[in-house]
């Protein structure tokens, strides 16, 4: 990996809601910035601050040190990765390519096995956070792959983040967002559940809120996403149909471990009906509407 004086070339291929500021924050760490995104729009401001844009995720990984890439659904990172052109072709060797996106744990370690025979470093490194997160550099990363490549791009994660903790090999940073995501499923529906009891009881469940908030009940969804609820606000930190991919790598993950996860079920069935009532573009609390909010 070629570095003068701390400052790398690094790629960031994925530009949504959280991938542009955590790009952003890659370009103020004074490191030379490589992107490509679907949408090139998305790329404008970084660009117009100095970001050197690619018309290829490979041309990318042919420019830089580090890759880092975020992007929708397994289906995108194994094409990304494993496509003809792709990150895994088209790297050098010595390169460390980093997955945020929250992915499948086995394509993770797939992905690891393929690019080590080339003498390419992968890490899988998903977070927790969401926009609010990305955007104040506070983003949880859980990360999955050896300890000498971790070691290499810790500072880089110390520019998006604050709680960056390596869980293990290949796949254990995937593993590990699975069990954040199954935490949030059963809290989203408890949370949306307390406080439908309130408002079908005549209580004020805003009062309510600010009762069971310093309890034993409270936590980051029913204090931050409670007041969302109520307010019916919506608007998207992390969308519907994302939350949905999750529980089912979740599940399809805890199938193959033989693993029975039927608060997690339940969560998913719920989310794809409100994803079929036309809200999957919200954001996640509005599970709130189910319980006909």
């Amino acid at each position: 990996m070629s570095v003068t004086n701390g400052r790398k070339k690094v790629g960031f291929i994925g530009l949504g809601i959280m991938g542009r500021s955590m790009a952003g924050h890659i370009l103020d760490g004074g490191h030379e910035l490589h992107v490509y995104n679907r949408t090139r729009s998305k790329a404008d401001e970084l660009v117009a601050r100095g970001a050197i844009w690619h018309d290829t995720a490979g041309d990318v990984a042919t420019a830089c040190d580090v890759v880092i890439t975020i992007v929708g659904y397994p289906k995108d990172v194994e094409e990304t990765y494993l496509g003809a052109g792709g990150l895994v072709e088209r790297a050098k060797a010595g390169t460390v390519l980093i997955d945020m996106t929250t992915s499948s744990p086995t394509l993770a370690g797939e992905i690891a096995a393929r690019a080590a025979a080339k003498g390419v470093s992968v890490l899988d490194a998903p977070v927790s956070g969401g926009d609010v997160g990305a955007r104040a550099a506070k983003l949880s990363i859980m990360v999955g792959g050896t300890e000498e490549a971790f070691t290499a791009v810790l500072p880089l994660f110390q520019l998006m983040g604050e709680n960056i903790v390596r869980q293990g090999g290949p796949g254990a940073g995937q593993h590990t967002k699975m069990c954040n995501q199954i935490a949030i499923a059963a809290t989203m529906l408890a949370v949306s559940e307390s406080l439908a009891y309130a408002k079908a009881s005549g209580l004020d469940a805003k009062q309510v809120l600010s009762s069971i908030g310093t309890g034993a009940a409270s936590s980051f969804l029913l204090n931050n996403l409670g007041p969302k609820m109520l307010n019916g606000d919506y608007a998207p930190g992390f969308y519907v149909h994302h939350f949905i991919k999750d529980m089912s790598i979740a599940i399809a993950e805890a199938e193959r471990m033989k693993l029975d996860l039927p608060a997690l079920a339940l969560a998913k069935q719920l989310y794809e009906k409100l994803a079929a009532g036309g809200f999957g573009e919200e954001g996640t609390q509005a599970i709130f509407r189910v319980y006909g909010n």
